[in-house]
């Protein structure tokens, strides 16, 4: 089941993270975070790279504040990793999704 929420920072702009079932080729759900200037420019974002299904609906599932860290240190503002965490994975930038062609978006 897709869930995701937002965070909304002290400078105004926001974080998203939406949680995607069978984005990966592997059939693992994948977490996106994206820092953007308000809620619909971060799915826009998303939707720009073929995301297009992609909605927020509430704020169930919030970024935590290590995902808040991870998403504003780097410097595309966007984010992705499999859930649940294998092992001690780390964050990959978006284009190390899109860079390869095997995997279906």
């Amino acid at each position: 089941m897709p869930g995701g929420g937002f965070s909304t920072l002290p400078n105004g702009r926001v974080v998203v993270a939406l949680s995607l079932p069978n984005t990966i080729g592997d059939g693992h759900p994948a977490r996106f975070l994206v820092h953007a200037a308000n809620r619909s420019r971060a799915l826009t974002r998303l939707r720009n790279l073929g995301l297009r299904a992609v909605y927020l609906r509430g704020n169930a599932e919030p970024p935590t504040p290590d995902e808040i860290t991870a998403v504003l240190h780097h410097p595309d503002g966007l984010l992705w990793r499999r859930q649940p965490q294998r092992g001690a994975e780390l964050w990959h930038p978006i284009r190390a999704l899109l860079s390869e062609p095997s995997r279906p978006y």
